[in-house]
């Protein structure tokens, strides 16, 4: 398993996103994933899920201190008395204090700073052991710099080959923060495009193997593909036996614009990069 490394987390590259998974399904594909080898799974709040998650992990004969568990709080728990309270909610449902809890989406009515306070003072108070946000643009991404007295190890959020995020990109290494993709394979979108169609046929792949690979062979980037499936699962798995090339990396990346995003919720988004 490659990883990446991040002020002191060492994240491991690929993870099993859990959006969507529930009851019995969520907790079974958890401990498929552990067995198959992931030792990264990420669930949230708003997933509805996370006490299935816990229950997956503590299954699993995988040691605890091997797996990178993240979380996420909602903006509605931003009010620093409210985030430490929801901190508190996700150790208690998860049976474990996450590796990694992260703001899920920028706040439009709570003002950042109280928020990353309250954030640094759950790190301090060891209830994760690290700290990061999600779906924060190059702007929100220095805010929350600028504010912080603890690092932020990750920003979370969409990446694949039809979605440039070269701006993003480059605000996280500059702070030597990870960036974790998720909808890493754009939603199965990647299956139809005949460029990674014809790279996979080269290397014995597929597209959606094509299109994570070349995620973690970008520097500091992870990615957690969602499945309900436990063959694709272990499918997606199978990236670390083969290799892009230079060309073949430029290939993917032309796929990308800033107008390839497929997660844009009204009401909650950023204004984007």
């Amino acid at each position: 398993m490659h990883h990446v490394t991040a002020h002191g987390a060492r994240i491991p590259a690929l993870g099993l996103g859990t959006f969507r998974l529930t009851g019995e399904v969520c907790s079974a594909m958890v401990g498929h994933a552990l067995e198959v080898g992931y030792r990264h799974i990420d669930t949230a709040q708003m997933y509805g899920n996370e006490r299935e998650v816990g229950h997956g992990i503590a299954a699993s004969p995988a040691p605890r201190d091997e797996i990178w568990l993240t979380t996420k709080i909602w903006p509605d728990q931003f009010e620093p008395d409210d985030l430490r309270r929801a901190a508190e909610e996700s150790m208690r449902r998860l049976g474990t204090e996450p590796d990694l809890l992260l703001l899920h989406w920028p706040s439009r009515s709570v003002p950042l700073a109280g928020t990353i306070r309250a954030l640094n003072q759950v790190r301090r108070d060891r209830m994760t052991r690290h700290i990061g946000i999600s779906n924060f643009t190059t702007r929100l991404i220095e805010q929350a710099w600028s504010l912080t007295e603890e690092p932020l190890v990750a920003d979370q959020v969409e990446y694949h080959p039809y979605l440039d995020q070269a701006a993003v990109l480059e605000a996280a290494r500059t702070r030597g923060m990870a960036l974790i993709a998720y909808s890493p394979i754009a939603q199965g979108k990647v299956f139809r495009e005949p460029a990674l169609q014809r790279i996979g046929q080269r290397h014995g792949k597929t597209p959606g193997q094509v299109a994570l690979r070349w995620l973690l062979q970008q520097d500091g980037v992870a990615a957690i593909p969602r499945s309900s499936r436990p063959a694709n699962v272990a499918a997606n798995f199978q990236v670390f036996d083969f290799e892009l090339s230079g060309p073949e990396m430029s290939e993917v990346g032309g796929l990308g614009s800033r107008s390839g995003r497929l997660v844009d919720p009204a009401g909650v988004a950023p204004d984007w990069d």
